[in-house]
């Protein structure tokens, strides 16, 4: 009896070991590595977590480019310093202002190269603050002379993966706008398509003129920029290669280089599974499984050349607002492009990389906060009374996240995906010897300049 007693024990012992252990399977399936590896192959579109990884800035053969724009360093070189030039914004609608803006103006690379405000001003701007949101208005301009835009302007992070860019997809040839020919003509913008270039080339050509900038050979050899544009299009015609379009090709081939791999995210994609902290971890779970987020963003970017309405504010209702109105054709997002009145308010799907200090989101900047922005989504409720209900995406819906969900998701956007390192693609110094990204008066002494 002894004997059986001491078995009885034992075999109950090992039940209860067993039993404790049945929340454990020995698939791994409770490690959270284990489950978020999962729950991203579930959704890639190539089946696997190696999908996202963006490449290496080095490494131009990876980076998505435009065929009429092939990448090379010189260009990138060019173009770097081109993006914060000060000393090309000669075409200001008042003299004092010029010289005093950039492309980096109004793309602050510590607010996620975006504006610091709710808007961006670039020429009929003044002032910069700690990450652009000291920018104002002018008192020597009046508003419908301030260069400033009626959406806010998207960040350049990773926007290689952007086939069309601009909020409503306008420009580039390519992708979603083939069979859009019959438009381009209608807005003067949009006739740099004919061109032929992809969308960012596009853009920044278009860009160039619209923000008030110049270039010809004589400026380029005044601000000792001539060199480099040999270097960068050797293969064009010295009559044909210190222009507007080269200029833009080049600011475009460096944009193409602006990858966030640095960020958390993607070091835990690389095979670092400490580069996140568990909540971030439980964040993307939930990002590319009960939230649904990647339906939109899938992109390596977490973006999407799609186009959706999700019924937000447009800038025009901010009583802070500067040149807009309601009647902004800005307002109608792909429709406004398209003419399509099944396009109306659908907006592109932006990448979501470094954007914890952007201040403001959506293209009509309502929100201040990404936990504002998932709670948005979460609710599913459209805010904006002019956006009818028929034209609400379908994949707006309620989500219902809790509170520790919606934080979790949260971290994960806000420090998963936030390369602190980003300060890597801002040049030295710029030939013109000018302050940058801007040099007017109050923004040299807000970034120490003088």
């Amino acid at each position: 009896m002894h004997n059986l007693h001491k078995h009885m024990i034992a075999l109950l012992s090992i039940i209860m070991i067993v039993s404790s252990c049945k929340h454990d399977p020995i698939d791994g399936s409770a490690n959270p590595d284990y489950q978020l590896k999962k729950n991203i192959q579930a959704v890639s579109p190539d089946g696997t977590e190696s999908y996202y990884i963006l490449p290496a800035q080095t490494d131009l053969s990876a980076i998505p480019q435009d065929p009429k724009n092939p990448l090379s360093w010189e260009k990138v070189e060019l173009g770097k310093m081109l993006f914060f030039e000060t000393g090309i914004a000669l075409d200001a609608n008042h003299p004092s202002a010029i010289g005093t803006y950039s492309c980096g103006t109004c793309h602050v690379p510590s607010a996620g190269f975006l504006p610091g405000s709710l808007q961006g001003f670039a020429d009929g701007g003044i002032g910069f603050g700690i990450n652009g949101e000291g920018r104002t208005i002018s008192p020597i301009y009046n508003e419908d002379e301030v260069d400033v835009q009626g959406n806010r302007p998207l960040s350049v992070l990773n926007v290689a993966y952007v086939s069309n860019t601009s909020w409503n997809g306008q420009f580039g040839g390519n992708n979603v706008n083939q069979g859009t020919e019959s438009v381009w003509d209608d807005k003067e913008s949009t006739e740099v398509n004919h061109l032929g270039y992809h969308g960012l080339e596009s853009q920044n050509i278009e860009g160039m003129h619209v923000h008030r900038m110049m270039m010809n050979e004589t400026i380029a050899d005044t601000l000792g920029y001539k060199l480099y544009y040999d270097r960068a299009f050797p293969n064009r015609n010295t009559d044909e290669r210190y222009n507007i379009e080269t200029s833009a090709l080049a600011i475009s081939a460096y944009l193409r280089t602006l990858m966030t791999n640095d960020a958390p995210f993607q070091e835990w994609l690389r095979g670092d599974k400490n580069a996140m902290t568990e909540e971030q971890k439980q964040g993307a779970m939930l990002f590319f499984g009960e939230a649904q987020c990647f339906f939109c963003h899938n992109s390596p970017a977490l973006q999407s050349n799609e186009f959706h309405a999700l019924g937000v504010n447009g800038i025009y209702q901010s009583p802070e607002s500067i040149g807009t109105s309601k009647n902004d054709n800005r307002n109608l997002g792909r429709g406004g492009f398209t003419q399509n009145v099944a396009d109306y308010y659908k907006f592109q799907v932006p990448q979501l990389y470094n954007l914890k200090n952007a201040g403001f989101y959506f293209h009509g900047s309502s929100k201040r906060s990404i936990k504002e922005v998932i709670e948005y989504k979460s609710n599913a409720e459209p805010e904006n009374p002019d956006v009818p209900r028929s034209q609400i995406s379908d994949r707006f819906q309620r989500v219902n996240l809790s509170e520790v969900e919606i934080e979790n998701l949260t971290d994960f956007i806000e420090n998963g995906l936030y390369d602190e390192k980003i300060e890597r693609y801002v040049p030295d110094f710029v030939l013109s010897g000018n302050c940058y990204p801007n040099n007017d008066p109050m923004s040299k002494v807000h970034l120490g300049c003088e």
